[in-house]
Formats: C-alpha cells, sequence, structure tokens
C-alpha cells in the first residue's frame, strides 16, 4: 500500500538487533508500541533485490478470489500463494464487536492472551512483549508463550478470559 522504506541495520557497524538483546531493550515490557511505518531493516540485501525488481511489487489487489486475486480495473490474476508481508499495521476492526478491542482499537491482552475473549492469542502485536514482539526474530518467542497459554486453556477447559499476573504488562 507504501513504499517500502529501508532503514539501515547496522549503524555505526553494529547491529540494531545485537544492541537491542545486548542491552535488554528487546525483551523490556515497553507497552504497545504503534505501527508507524518505521521501516524495514536493511543490511543492503533487499534494496539491492527491489532494485532488481524482486519481489514483484504491485499495488494492492482488491480482493482474493477462489484462485487468486482481483485488481482495481477488474481483472482477476491466478496466484499460488499470497504473503501479507512485514510493515502493515494490525487491522483487527472485525474483532470490535466482541470486546476483544480497547477503545483505541488495539487488542486487551496480557502477553499476547485476551483478557476479554476465552482462549484467543495474539502474535506480532508490536509491543506485545517488548521491543521484537512485531519483528520476525522476537515473535516466535511470543507464539510459543501463547501456544502454551492457549494449550493450558485447552486442557483445562478454561472458559473465562486470562488474567494478568502482572498488571504492568496488561495491554488495555
Amino acid at each position: 500500500r507504501q513504499p517500502i522504506r529501508l532503514v539501515p541495520q547496522t549503524p555505526l557497524g553494529i547491529d540494531v538487533h545485537h544492541w537491542t538483546r545486548w542491552t535488554g531493550l528487546e525483551a523490556l515490557p515497553v507497552g504497545r508500541r504503534r505501527a508507524t511505518g518505521a521501516g524495514v531493516l536493511d543490511t543492503g540485501r533487499y534494496a539491492a533485490a527491489l532494485a532488481a525488481g524482486r519481489p514483484d511489487r504491485r499495488p494492492m489487489f482488491i480482493r482474493l478470489t477462489p484462485t487468486g486475486v482481483a485488481w482495481v480495473d477488474g481483472t482477476e490474476e491466478a496466484v499460488d500463494a499470497v504473503i501479507l508481508a512485514t510493515g502493515y499495521r494490525p487491522n483487527l476492526a472485525y474483532l470490535a464487536g466482541l470486546g476483544a478491542l480497547g477503545t483505541d482499537g488495539w487488542p486487551l491482552h496480557c502477553r499476547g492472551l485476551s483478557l476479554t475473549i476465552p482462549r484467543l492469542g495474539y502474535v506480532g502485536v508490536p509491543g506485545q512483549t517488548g521491543f521484537a514482539s512485531a519483528t520476525l526474530r522476537g515473535v516466535g518467542t511470543d507464539a510459543r508463550r501463547v501456544v502454551r497459554g492457549l494449550q493450558h486453556a485447552l486442557t483445562l477447559d478454561v472458559t473465562e478470559p486470562a488474567t494478568c499476573r502482572f498488571p504492568a504488562l496488561a495491554s488495555r
């Protein structure tokens, strides 16, 4: 929907991921960090691929079809897969009627487990548990935690929403 904005991954010769891990910033409960289009960290590899036309980047399609996508001009194209990639802002409006979202439109959760809907979990939410939550490198840790919580709720047939043992980590 917007041009990709690349940000150097190694400013001053030090990888941003190394710095956030070394300082402990990636694991801090930083609260909800809004997706602001800060950019995609790049070592130069992505810039080179984009300059070479990889991937085939086009404007956003208007809808999915049973065999592919439909474009704004009405044409349809068969595709094997669609990947909605990093850089999209979470759009959770479809959960609004369920009471899963706060007045700001963001999930009410504690470390990825819904505080209002039993057995609902989130991963990849910016600031979910820390700086790295909405990154490919950090989402796995959050996903494992959420899956364990959901497995526990399913095993015990929990019908109440999650509670937060650490109120400072609740996202309201």
